[in-house]
């Protein structure tokens, strides 16, 4: 993105929503010609910008449920080895933690992050690890991958069995990385690191290895991996693929591992965020960064992958990550889609306006 404490009946509902039996998979799009930069299909304005935070480097996002009804967004600032937590409502800066270093509650690059009940998993890419953090105080409760991850970047939990986590983080080692020189293809089955993660009673945090995935031949290969997202009821894994020596897209994957044997079409950009827009086991959207300046939101059927549209906000540009959430605020009731805005910034969209703006229909809507 484990045991949950204090977890609220609404993030109950919204992260384990795809936890029921799996459908039969759907067949997945063929890559295609990069897509055009053109102009989108709608503008939606942003809710609200936070406040800059210069030479931050805010990359990633994840959103903790609070007791009050509310939530915190929190950021990787991967330049400042920090991370910046925000009032989900009003886009309010509330706290920094961490700094530079390999100790407990330090940060070596942070990128990417997830939350799971009240633990929050943070990808270091530099320190080689996933730092895992208690909630809301943020003071760190252990470490996952030191062992066995290089160069980590993003990640993505699904809950297997009670007290009982599958952690799947992203792998973008290189042979060069100044002259971008990839792996033997025999290693490219090393992209995809699988980490079983077990709590236990004390509150202790156990991660074991369980393996790595990676197709190997020219079409599934994943090059140079960072975001990663995944449905359950829909046994499908979409890995963002940033080379833009083969164009830079989204593959299809089951949560096994497997290559479905498609890909999206070409992003203009680079592929960065993914985010699944949750409605009930057969409907909602998927919704992917393309980095441009505005920032291009691109819109997918959740079953076929079929392109529903997209829009941009009116400043939000250069996106690295986002994060939906969907289970609602006293601001957004029907949920809102956080960005990363320029490595400086987070902001937010009512769903509701992303809804109307492209004229999705869904139980989840009001």
């Amino acid at each position: 993105m484990i045991r949950l404490s204090s977890f609220s009946t609404a993030a109950a509902l919204l992260l384990l929503a795809g936890c029921a039996s799996l459908a039969p998979p759907a067949a997945a799009p063929v890559a295609g010609p990069a897509l055009p930069a053109a102009r989108a299909d709608a503008v939606v304005e942003e809710a609200w910008i936070s406040e800059q935070i210069p030479d931050a480097g805010l990359d990633s996002l994840a959103v903790w449920p609070t007791e009050d009804g509310g939530a915190w967004l929190i950021a990787t600032a991967k330049a400042a080895d920090q991370l910046v937590v925000f009032d989900a409502d009003t886009g309010q800066h509330l706290r920094t933690v961490g700094g530079p270093g390999e100790q407990p509650g330090q940060f070596r690059r942070p990128n990417g992050i997830a939350v799971w009940g009240d633990l929050a998993f943070v990808v270091e890419r530099d320190n080689h690890r996933v730092q895992v953090l208690g909630l809301p105080d943020l003071r760190p409760r252990g470490f996952i991958g030191a062992d066995t991850l290089r160069v980590p970047y993003g990640l993505w939990l699904q809950e297997t069995a009670p007290g009982e986590l599958e952690l799947l983080v992203t792998d973008s080692f290189m042979t060069d990385v100044q002259a971008g020189v990839l792996p033997p293809r025999a290693q490219m089955d090393q992209r995809v690191r699988r980490f079983k993660v077990q709590l236990d009673q004390d509150g202790s945090i156990t991660g074991t290895d369980a393996g790595s995935f990676g197709d190997t031949g020219e079409a599934g290969m994943l090059r140079l991996v960072e975001s990663i997202g995944g449905d359950p009821a829909h046994d499908r894994l979409l890995i963002a693929d940033e080379d833009r020596r083969v164009g830079s897209t989204l593959r299809d994957y089951t949560l096994a591992g497997r290559f479905r044997g498609g890909s999206l079409p070409v992003f203009s950009a680079d592929a960065e965020g993914v985010a699944l827009w949750d409605c009930d086991m057969d409907s909602g959207w998927w919704i992917a960064v393309d980095q441009l300046t505005p920032t291009l939101f691109r819109v997918y059927d959740r079953v076929s992958l079929a392109p529903l549209g997209t829009f941009t906000g009116e400043r939000v540009s250069q996106t690295d990550g986002i994060v939906l959430y969907a289970a609602g605020t006293p601001r957004f009731p029907a949920g809102a889609l956080f960005a990363q805005h320029d490595d400086r910034a987070v902001a937010a969209f009512d769903l509701r306006d992303v809804a109307r703006a492209l004229q999705l229909h869904g139980h989840c809507l009001p």
